[in-house]
């Protein structure tokens, strides 16, 4: 009865927190780039499967900044097909989530961090020189473009999954290079 009750709680964790897992993710290892999505902050990937987590600027249908919610953030389940879905709560508190907070009401300038790490501050800065939001971070001590987050996971336990690195990946537009950062926690 123990095991059984176990076995239940393990696939209920599974199905709720995006722990798909995908054969042909691990012997590919070939992860998709979203396609399409307008305004498109920054994604993240991760090992466990192919599914990516999508951060995108909150906007109107008039564009305008939703200004208490400005980044939506969301699935693109590819493993079943490419469809979103909204994060649930155990991924939007404890794991994938982020936190903002308004730093400049005028220039409608953001900082804000992911739930499960909250070491790297992230910047959500309107350019002067196109009039769009961009994902700002800290790379290799340079404030660059954020464009995508890569999870290196092998092995742990739902809470605390063994991560062997993260890979920041971010675009400077002055030199016109990508620049990865590789950080170890």
């Amino acid at each position: 009865m123990k095991a059984r009750v176990l076995v239940i709680l393990a696939g209920i964790v599974i199905l709720f927190t995006g722990f798909h897992n995908d054969k042909r993710d691990k012997e590919k290892k070939e992860f998709p780039t979203p396609q399409g999505i307008k305004n498109l902050l920054f994604y993240v990937q991760r090992t466990i499967n192919i599914n990516t987590l999508v951060y995108e600027l909150n906007v109107s249908d008039k564009d305008e900044l939703n200004t208490k919610d400005p980044i939506k953030t969301y699935w693109i389940n590819y493993v079943n097909g490419g469809y979103t879905e909204p994060l649930n709560y155990i991924q939007r508190k404890y794991a994938y989530g982020i936190e903002v907070k308004l730093l400049d009401a005028e220039k409608k300038t953001y900082v804000f961090n992911f739930v499960s790490y909250k070491k790297k501050l992230l910047y959500l800065i309107k350019s002067p020189h196109d009039n769009k939001y961009y994902a700002f971070c800290n790379i290799n001590n340079k404030l660059l473009t954020l464009r995508k987050v890569f999870i290196q996971i092998e092995g742990g336990a739902f809470w605390t999954p063994k991560i062997k690195y993260i890979e920041v990946t971010g675009r400077d537009h002055l030199k016109n290079e990508e620049v990865v950062e590789r950080i170890i926690p």
